[in-house]
Formats: C-alpha cells, sequence, structure tokens
C-alpha cells in the first residue's frame, strides 16, 4: 500500500454525499448531523460565522472530505492545513506520524499534497458546503469562514507557488477547479431541490480573506514580522500569527507539566532559547496591530503550536515530535493570560491548545476565539464531536463583536492547572487499551471489557439492564459467570474497566459500581429464585478451601446439578478476602451475600475442618477434588541485624484485633504490589503510627500494584520510597541501598541494580510484603508435583493436576486476584461438567444489541454518573466498535450494511489513506486497520503495491481477490471467495456504487 492520498474529483466527491445521506442519513460517516438555527451568529474578517470553532490545521482539514465533515457536525470555521513550498513527495514524513492514546503527538505539520491540489481540495470542500449547507438546511451558505494558513519563511511565502496559492483562495473565479465544480452544479440542477442557477452563479469564489502565519521553531523575530507585515501590506489579508508554547520559557513550561502529572515528557531549553522570546513578542504584535488597523483589517495571535518533544518510547518514528491535547491546554492559557495581561485585553487571540467539551465554553467566555480543535477529532467519536460541541456553544448568548476578558483569562489558566479533565491523574503508564488477537476481517466488534475480564463477563448487557431498571435480571447475566458479584463489585481490580472505550473520550464507565449496584438490588429477588437443583449424576466433588475459588467451584458445580462439599478449615468461608483484607475495603456481610448463593444451591460445607488426603477424599466417594488452598506461605526476606514481619501474618492480626498491635512510630512496608498497600494503609491505622513509609526497589511506576491501590494509599498518607532496597535493620533505623534501573527483566520492567550509596530513616517495625507461596509439602504429600517457581503443574485448558484432581486460584496462579480465581474454578467445574455429560446451566440468554441506541452514544463526552445512569455512557461495543472509522481523518475507513450481517462491516478505501496510523491507536485488538482490514483497490498498481487482504474489480463481475497473501482472480459469488468475504464485496457493488470510481 502507499501513503498517497488521491483526491476525489467533485462530482463524484458530490455523488458519494447525494447517496450517503438518501440511503444512510449521514454524510462521509458522520451520523450527528448539526443544523443551525438562523439568528446568534458572530461576525469576522468581515464575513459571518454561525458556530465559532472548527478544526485547526492539520489532518481534519487536508481533504475536501475531511472538511465537509467537519462542517455536517457542527464545525463553522475552518484553519486549512498549512501549505509551504515543499510539499508532495518533497515532503518527507515518517510513518505513523499520529499517536494519540491521551495527549496527543505527531511528526507532521503541512500539506502532504502538492500546493495545487490542496488548493484544489479547499475550493472542492468550499463549494460542496455553500450546495449542501442551502440544499439539506444545515444553516446558512454563508456562515462559515476559510483560513489559509502558510509558513514558514519569508522566501518560502513570496515563491510564485505559494503566491498563486494565495491569490487563487482570494478569488478562484477563473480556476479550473472552480469551472469544474461550478460546471457539475448547473449540469446537475435537476438532482437538487432547493438550488438553481442562480444560486450556483451567486457563489462567491472568494474562498478566503484571512491567514494564519505558522513559522517553524527557531524562526527570528524579524523574519515573523517581515513575513506578517507582508500578507497585511502587500497581500491585504486580515492575519494571525500563530505563537509558539516555547514563549513560556523552558521553567515554567516545565513546572506546569511537571505539577500536572506529566513529568514523563522529554524536553530540554533548545527550542525555548531560539524560539520567539515573549519580550521580542510584545512589542512586535503591538507593530503589527497598528499596520493591520492602518489597513483597516483584523489581526491577531493564534494560541498556540504544538509543542517540541523528544521522540519517547518509539511512540513515533524519528527522534521529534510535537505534543498537543490536554496536557497543551494549560500551557496555551498561561500564554493567553499573559498576552492578556500585556495588552490589557486589547488583542484578539483565536485558541488551538487542547479544546474539547470539557472546556470549550469556558475558554469562549473569556473572549478568546474563534476556538480550533484537532486532538479531540481524532479520538473515537471523531467528527460526530464536534456536534457536541456546537451544541454546547450556540447556548452561549455570543454577539457580534466577542471582547477579551483578562479577568477570565486568568482564571481559566489558574483553572486549567487543576481541572480533573487536565490533570494527569495516573501515576503509573497507562494500561494498554488492546486486548489479544488479530482483527478479523468480517465482524470485528467486540467489548474490549469483557475480553480483558478473566470471566468473560458479558458486561454492556448487564450495564444496559440495571439503567432499564431490570436489576434482577442484570444479576443473572452477572452471576450466569461469576459467582462473586458483591466480593468482585466491592473490591475486583478491574481489568475491565482499563480496556474501556470510554478512557478515550473521559473515564472509564464505572463497570464495579453498577456490578456491585445490581447485586445489591437484584439480590433478595435473586435468592428466592435459586433452588437446589436436582442432582443430575452420581458423582461427588470435594472442594478443598473455602475462598473465592472455592466458594466459585462449589457455586458452578451445584448449579449444574453436582453433589459437592467443601471443606475450610477456618471457622468460616472466605479465604483471604476474609481474614486478610480489611474491613475497611470490604465488610464481612459483603462475603457473606455472595456464600448464601453458593449455598442456596445446596452446596455442603464442612467448616474447622482440614481435608483429608486426596486420596481419602477419593475412597470416600468423591470422584472429583477441586483444590483451592490459596497461597498463605510467606515469602522470606532477610534483614542484617533484625526481621521483618510477614505481611500475611500482620494483615490477619490486623483483621483481627487491630488495637492489639504495637507497631511503633515508624513502619516501613517493603515491597509494591496490591498486598503492600493493603499492609501500609492497615499500619497507618494502628495507634501510636505517626509516618508509614513504602520503600520499593524500582519506580513508583513499575510498581505492580494497581493504580487505584496507589492512589487510595497515597490518599491514606503513606509516603512511597522509590529505588531503595533495605538491607539491615538496627537501632530503630532501617538502613536502604540505593538503587537504578538496568534493561528490562523477564517481566519487560527496568531491572533494579544496586549502587554504593545508601539512605536510612528511623524504622521501629519493618513489613515484607514481597510475594507468596504455595504449600509445596501439602502437595508433595498428595503426590502432586510443582514447577521450578513453586506452581502446581496443571494441563493449562482443565488445570487438571492428576486424575480428576483439579487446582484453581492462587493454589494455581501464586498470589493473584479474585476474578482470576473465579475464572480457575470455572474452568476447572465446566471440565467436571463435560465429562459428566452434562449440559451446562447457566440460565443466561445473550441480549441483543441495539445498534442506533449504541451508535446514538458516540461522540459525546461526559464524567460518570450514578450506577444506574452509566448505561447512557457505555458505548456497547458488543453491538458496534466502528471505532476506526471515527478516528480516520480522511474518512478511509467506511462502514457498510451487508445483507446477512446484523452489523455493519468495516472496509479500508486505500486510495484515500495516507497512513497516519491513527485507526491503529484506538483498534481494541493487537492490530492496524489500515493494514489489517478488508481493503478497497481501485487500480492494479495500488494492489500490487499492498499486502493488505483485500479485493480489486477487475471488470463486470470479476475480481481479484487477496486473502492473507494468497491472489486469486475469480467472480464475485465464487467459492473461492469466504462467505463472509463474498457478502461485503456483493453489498459493495449493489449498494455503494459511489465507492467504485473515486
Amino acid at each position: 500500500m502507499s501513503d498517497k492520498m488521491h483526491p476525489i474529483p467533485f462530482g463524484k466527491l458530490m455523488n458519494w454525499i447525494a447517496e450517503e445521506y438518501i440511503t444512510e442519513n449521514t454524510i462521509f460517516g458522520v451520523s450527528k448531523i448539526f443544523r443551525k438555527e438562523p439568528g446568534q451568529t458572530m461576525t469576522l474578517f468581515g464575513e459571518t460565522l454561525e458556530t465559532p470553532f472548527g478544526p485547526a490545521a492539520g489532518p481534519h482539514n487536508q481533504l475536501a472530505q475531511n472538511i465537509i465533515a467537519a462542517y455536517t457536525a457542527g464545525a463553522r470555521f475552518f484553519e486549512l492545513k498549512t501549505v509551504q513550498p515543499i510539499d508532495g513527495d518533497d515532503l518527507p514524513v515518517a510513518k505513523p506520524c499520529i499517536a494519540a492514546p491521551d495527549e496527543c503527538y505527531n511528526c507532521e505539520w503541512s500539506t502532504e499534497l502538492r500546493v495545487p491540489e490542496a488548493f484544489d481540495e479547499y475550493v472542492k470542500a468550499w463549494f460542496a458546503i455553500k450546495l449542501i449547507s442551502k440544499e439539506y438546511g444545515f444553516g446558512s451558505p454563508d456562515g462559515f469562514i476559510f483560513n489559509m494558513s502558510v509558513g514558514y519563511d519569508f522566501e518560502g511565502v513570496k515563491t510564485e507557488k505559494i503566491d498563486k496559492y494565495i491569490e487563487g483562495m482570494k478569488n478562484a473565479e477563473d480556476t479550473a477547479v472552480w469551472k469544474e465544480c461550478t460546471g457539475y452544479a448547473l449540469e446537475n440542477l435537476s438532482s437538487f431541490r432547493n438550488i438553481d442557477e442562480a444560486y450556483v452563479r451567486s457563489i462567491s469564489p472568494a474562498v478566503s480573506r484571512s491567514i494564519t502565519l505558522s513559522t517553524l521553531h527557531g524562526c527570528p523575530p524579524e523574519e515573523i514580522e517581515k513575513i506578517a507585515s507582508y500578507l497585511i501590506n502587500e497581500k491585504h489579508l486580515n492575519t494571525f500569527v500563530k505563537c509558539n508554547p516555547t514563549m513560556l520559557g523552558y521553567e515554567t513550561a516545565r513546572e506546569i507539566l511537571d505539577s500536572m502529572g506529566y513529568g514523563y515528557m522529554d524536553f530540554d531549553d533548545f527550542h525555548f532559547k531560539h524560539d520567539l522570546q515573549f519580550s521580542d513578542a510584545v512589542p512586535m504584535i503591538t507593530r503589527l496591530k497598528a499596520e493591520a488597523a492602518k489597513e483597516d483589517l483584523a489581526f491577531g495571535v493564534k494560541l498556540t503550536n504544538t509543542f517540541p518533544q523528544k521522540v519517547t518510547n518509539g511512540i513515533l518514528p524519528g527522534e521529534d515530535m510535537y505534543m498537543s491535547g490536554r496536557s497543551l491546554f494549560p500551557c496555551s492559557m498561561e500564554l493567553a493570560r499573559r498576552l492578556s495581561d500585556a495588552f490589557g485585553g486589547d488583542l484578539h487571540i483565536s485558541f488551538s491548545g487542547g479544546a474539547d467539551a470539557f472546556n470549550i465554553c469556558d475558554i469562549f467566555k473569556t473572549g478568546i476565539w474563534p476556538i480550533t480543535i484537532a486532538t479531540t477529532l481524532l479520538k473515537p467519536g471523531g467528527y460526530n464531536r464536534a456536534n457536541q460541541l456546537a451544541g454546547e456553544l450556540v447556548k452561549e448568548n455570543y454577539k457580534e463583536s466577542y471582547k477579551l476578558k483578562p479577568a477570565a483569562v486568568t482564571a481559566l489558566a489558574r483553572k486549567s492547572r487543576n481541572n480533573k479533565h487536565n490533570v494527569r491523574g495516573a501515576l503509573k503508564t497507562l494500561p494498554s487499551r488492546k486486548f489479544e488477537g488479530k482483527v478479523p476481517l468480517v465482524d470485528c466488534f467486540k467489548a474490549p471489557c469483557s475480553e480483558a475480564c478473566p470471566i468473560s463477563q458479558d458486561i454492556p448487557d448487564y450495564i444496559e439492564l440495571l439503567g432499564e431498571g431490570r436489576p434482577y435480571e442484570a444479576l443473572r447475566v452477572i452471576t450466569a459467570k461469576n459467582a462473586l458479584p458483591f466480593i468482585t463489585g466491592t473490591i475486583c481490580n478491574h481489568r475491565c474497566m482499563d480496556k474501556c472505550t470510554r478512557n478515550f473520550y473521559d473515564k472509564a464507565v464505572c463497570i464495579r459500581d453498577v456490578k456491585l449496584d445490581a447485586a445489591e438490588l437484584g439480590y433478595d429477588e435473586l435468592l428466592r429464585n435459586i433452588q437446589p437443583a436436582a442432582k443430575r449424576t452420581d458423582a461427588r466433588a470435594a472442594v478443598i478451601g473455602g475462598g473465592p475459588a472455592g466458594i466459585s467451584a462449589a457455586f458452578f458445580l451445584a448449579r449444574n446439578g453436582i453433589d459437592v462439599t467443601v471443606f475450610e478449615r477456618q471457622a468460616k468461608l472466605g479465604g483471604a478476602v476474609r481474614y486478610l483484607i480489611p474491613g475497611f475495603r470490604i465488610d464481612d456481610d459483603v462475603i457473606d451475600n455472595d456464600i448464601k448463593m453458593m449455598e442456596a444451591y445446596g452446596v455442603s460445607v464442612k467448616t474447622g475442618t482440614e481435608a483429608a488426603s486426596v486420596d481419602e477424599l477419593k475412597k470416600a466417594g468423591y470422584k472429583y477434588v477441586i483444590v483451592c488452598t490459596g497461597s498463605w506461605k510467606p515469602s522470606p526476606y532477610s534483614l542484617e541485624g533484625g526481621k521483618a514481619i510477614d505481611c500475611l501474618n500482620f494483615l490477619a492480626a490486623f483483621k483481627a484485633d487491630p488495637d492489639s498491635l504495637e507497631l511503633g512510630s515508624d513502619v516501613v512496608v517493603i515491597g509494591g504490589g496490591n498486598t503492600a498497600m493493603d499492609t501500609a494503609r492497615c499500619a497507618k491505622r494502628c495507634s501510636g503510627v505517626e509516618k508509614v513509609r513504602l520503600v520499593y526497589r524500582r519506580t513508583q511506576m513499575e510498581m505492580p500494584a494497581d493504580e487505584e491501590e496507589l492512589q487510595l494509599a497515597l490518599a491514606d498518607g503513606v509516603e512511597f520510597y522509590e529505588l531503595l532496597s533495605p538491607e539491615a535493620l538496627a537501632g530503630g533505623r532501617i538502613k536502604c541501598r540505593k538503587m537504578k534501573l538496568g534493561e528490562p527483566d523477564e517481566s519487560g520492567r527496568r531491572r533494579p541494580v544496586g549502587t554504593e550509596e545508601f539512605e536510612e530513616f528511623p524504622c521501629t517495625t519493618a513489613i515484607a510484603s514481597v510475594g507468596t507461596k504455595t504449600d509445596s509439602e501439602w502437595f508433595a504429600a498428595n503426590g502432586i508435583g510443582l514447577n521450578e517457581r513453586g506452581r502446581v503443574k496443571v494441563e493449562a485448558e482443565t488445570l487438571e493436576a492428576g486424575d480428576n484432581v483439579f487446582i484453581a486460584g492462587d493454589a494455581q496462579l501464586g498470589a493473584a486476584t479474585v476474578v482470576q480465581a473465579i475464572a480457575g474454578a470455572r474452568k476447572a467445574a465446566d471440565c467436571i461438567v463435560e465429562r459428566e455429560a452434562l449440559e451446562a446451566l447457566d440460565n443466561y440468554s445473550h441480549i441483543a444489541g441495539d445498534y442506533m441506541r449504541a451508535v446514538a452514544k458516540r461522540g459525546i463526552l461526559s464524567d460518570p454518573q450514578c450506577p444506574a445512569k452509566e448505561c447512557t455512557r457505555c458505548l456497547e461495543c458488543s453491538t458496534v466498535c466502528e471505532s476506526c472509522r471515527d478516528v480516520c481523518p480522511n474518512r478511509a475507513n467506511i462502514a457498510i450494511s451487508v445483507p446477512g450481517h446484523s452489523m455493519r462491516q468495516i472496509i479500508h478505501i486505500d486510495r484515500m489513506c495516507n497512513e497516519c496510523g491513527n485507526c491503529e491507536t484506538f483498534c481494541p485488538y493487537q492490530s492496524a486497520p489500515y493494514k489489517d482490514k478488508f481493503t478497497m483497490f481501485h487500480n492494479e498498481a495500488d494492489f500490487g503495491d499492498s499486502e493488505n487482504s483485500g479485493f480489486l474489480l477487475t471488470g463486470g463481475r470479476n475480481v481479484r481477490i487477496r486473502i492473507d497473501g494468497e491472489v486469486c482472480d475469480t467472480v464475485i459469488g465464487s467459492a473461492e471467495i469466504p462467505e463472509g468475504i463474498n457478502d461485503i464485496i456483493t453489498a459493495v457493488v449493489n449498494d455503494y456504487t459511489y465507492l467504485l470510481d473515486i
């Protein structure tokens, strides 16, 4: 495949728009169409503006269809992608060039087209919007503005190529592309309802009256002023000068970003020293304002350009990249504050620096406008996000002239530095949002939350049921696969939420809270309806251990009609959850609720009973044995001169009687996992303890503890000491060797390497939390083998360790999570059910998704709500994904309706793609849709240049197919073509003819 985009001729572009709008009520995939009511407008450059925002100079303004898509969703101000003398194939752009998993990074600047091609795209977009605004009633045909962007030096701007571009944009009437557009409209008047010849001939060829000057980092102030003066005095253009965030100064920028959680960003002071300085900018702007005023032209500044960074972790190719998005917002606002103060509010400021639905109205109310966006449009929801922005802005009472308000700018600059939507609250590297597996060519919609869940919960289903006021049904969905809804609804480490697509919007859907709410509201009815299952086999099963794995195994077996007995040595069931996890995290009543559900199925429970050996249990008539004994054996930690308490003993003592513990004033917890966090939080609550230090040999970023556990420990006042390895304890002080990070180990984390430096601090009690082990002696005595890591050897698919002997939970995994214990228990129980030739009973039927309801939620940012309302935020990814379609600026990923398939299918249009890589970031699979989805080619050269699976129509019903590298020439409908693929090609040929000859 090639990274070269192929513009679509105007007539074919309009044909696509008309057919798609008639058949799908969308335009280039935009379903949230904004219709501006007459009335409220603003005036800029002598032109009318219906909404004071639109896409920034970047990927969303590069091709005609991009601009049209943005307009359809509500944008009305278009800062067209920058043109410069170096263009097309002469402009080296490393690919992929965009990465926006959180904040955005890019390594491309100006248009990848030749300048004449870019000109044609902008004129086509201008003319198309004039037509569709009138024809479809989207708004006033004169209610939008095109703003040129040029760079990057004076000689370049004065070249014939750029001069011709500028003059053509000022008046395109005599250009070939204008005549192409006019000719198409006049020749096809019969296809329009609201457009006649007079209207077509009245369309103004003055495509743009304004320009934004963009200069490279390091451009001298006199060069910037020279270009701007030329644009004002010789080109007579309303002019904005784009300023770089480096005007803040290195120290200020570093302090802002570090204080907000972006300390990992890698940049030095080079650009800050060589870019335009604030002290030079103010007098320059003053002079340019005066020049523009003499010419009766508008002048202002655009804040800000992207922020130069060093490429880290291979996120993009090359060495340098440029940051934007929510992390740029506080920097841009601080620069706005300084300029607003310097000019006493007498300065027009346009904005581009992390605007989105959460802050766009706040920005506008300061008097900063127009506002341009990029990063938010690159994320799932894509252009549809503009609809929410337009809807919010039109609620504001904007007027013809909206002046800058210095006090409001100052207030927002301050707010931007502690606003929850801009502060990066995460203490660790963000988890991957992808799940395992390559995206299939057909039917690729899956819920990432369900894929990430060890027990594959049908999460979107129970979220929707709770939202519909049906908690009992929701709980039935949950308990079909989850025996412990109360425990997991309280303390689950919710890997589902890590993968939630909503993370790319705002915050993950609060899945765990929804589960607990459904459990609490539906529990009584569910319990009433549970009856001991009739025995369906004579086989009996014994479960050794009554922790999460044991309870779950018994639950699943008994529900399927198998006689099961649980043997638990403690007085009550619950295992580590009851006896180790502190009560401030989970109440015993919560644990008891789950146990009651298990017992309701008729499980026999023998507590305070050490289980007999496996052989004895089998002799007693138990055909199957599931061992769920946990991992209770501590890993020792040696300290010279002293001893560290084991964390398990400490947690058990704290849970039993916290007042009995005498730890002294200074507690040191050694370790960085979830258990270490619990240990530290418990110690903090012990009488007499003044300070709890958590010491870890790597950095906080590499701690294995979950992000939530770290946050809770910090909130409780635990102090983290990183890169330290305790070695000695004596005289009330602990001595730690300072560590540094070396090369990555087998876990992928950088290995800690000792130095010859040490650090000491007070320590009255040391508690070690460095892992646990299984009881190897018990397993050895029962003839069950262990591997070199001290874990039980089992068959991976069944967890069988011997003849009808299964191992589940921490006994098999080592210290793990509750939901992993449930997964192991279910695997073992399912194997037993299958061996008994029983049909599994899970009391659950899958709920059919509602495609239109799911699509309606896309593109809307909103904060988490109460559990019953989270259904409004759940994107129902098990019904529809289409993220690759959403996030493609060029609309190269298309969702089409295919007969015989319940959900739309994705095809990739090769000739519209420039390989920016954005769709790879947001595809939930370990895949890049621009490489891995079924691709439509339009000529043999493009087909030959690519390795993508795809098709090329070669005449009539003939088609060339490539699937997984194998090429064949055949006919549509042939048995040589896989059924689902045949369906897609047939649908394109029959129903999407506008895609055939673009």
